[in-house]
């Protein structure tokens, strides 16, 4: 290994890692300015702004938006667990600063199946004591849930939050993700919320129909797994829980800090996201 992909990793390389097949962690990473990708991660990416530009800025959108609502779970909501499933890599501002910053006693566990996370997670451990990481599968809900470190981590007789911030799109139909959400939903205690965003494939009148399309194609072959659904489909993730205002929308219309400086990009119209409350 060469010290230029130790750097590219911030020293945290686990000996299983491919670097010769692009990582859809490691491709968000690129998205968002990360540090932690190779060069077939980044080879993704810049085909990716081949078709849309803007993908960079949608990137920070995105962990915009999940910031958002994470102050608004932590503040308004008074939500004091939070578990994040695919939550990816580290960047400048991740789901237990946010949460922390909030209320100092916020409990976060992590989860995700890429190994560069993992080394990432496992780091973290280091460093916060009210923060868990652990290695799973976010599609087999009751094996997840039974972990020890999320049971021991987090009480979930009481209210949590759980966390999809661009991770269903990636489970194929195949592999029936209203299901698992909906074991999800089932498994969290009442006055839980979940909060979604997701791809979205507009309606064939739409006129940003065309081109989710052709990013799902390019991202299909490209990362081999990206599915960009209906607005019903995405509602239907949230079967058992109430929205909140103001519902499932575009990311940069759910609750934006202040207004936009300018108009939305193209991309900024393919993702969809929303915040329920469990009765």
């Amino acid at each position: 290994m060469s010290g230029a992909d130790e750097a590219q990793t911030g020293g945290f390389l686990p000996s299983e890692i491919d670097t010769t097949r692009p990582s859809i962690a490691r491709v968000y990473d690129a998205f968002v300015g990360g540090k932690d990708n190779f060069e077939v991660d980044r080879e993704v990416y810049r085909q990716i702004l081949q078709i849309a530009p803007e993908a960079a800025d949608t990137g920070r959108l995105c962990r915009a938006w999940l910031i958002r609502v994470v102050r608004f779970l932590a503040g308004e909501a008074g939500i004091t667990q939070f578990l994040d499933l695919g939550s990816g890599l580290p960047t400048a501002e991740n789901t237990h600063q946010a949460a922390q910053r909030v209320n100092p006693e916020a409990r976060v566990v992590y989860v995700d199946n890429d190994p560069v996370v993992a080394a990432h997670g496992r780091a973290l451990l280091e460093e916060n004591d009210r923060t868990r990481f652990v290695a799973g599968d976010l599609r087999h809900p009751a094996t997840l849930l039974a972990d020890p470190v999320i049971s021991a981590h987090l009480d979930l007789s009481r209210p949590i939050a759980l966390i999809h911030s661009n991770t269903l799109h990636h489970v194929p139909d195949e592999d029936r993700p209203g299901e698992v959400m909906s074991a999800y939903v089932d498994a969290l205690a009442s006055g839980s919320y979940l909060a979604i965003s997701h791809l979205h494939m507009p309606a064939p009148d739409d006129e940003h129909h065309a081109l989710a399309q052709e990013a799902q194609v390019k991202f299909l072959h490209l990362m081999g797994s990206c599915i960009f659904r209906s607005r019903e489909r995405i509602a239907g993730f949230f079967d058992g829980v109430e929205l909140v205002e103001p519902g499932l929308g575009y990311l940069f219309d759910w609750w934006p800090d202040g207004p936009q400086d300018t108009p939305p990009a193209r991309g900024d119209h393919l993702l969809l996201g929303g915040v329920g409350r469990k009765p």
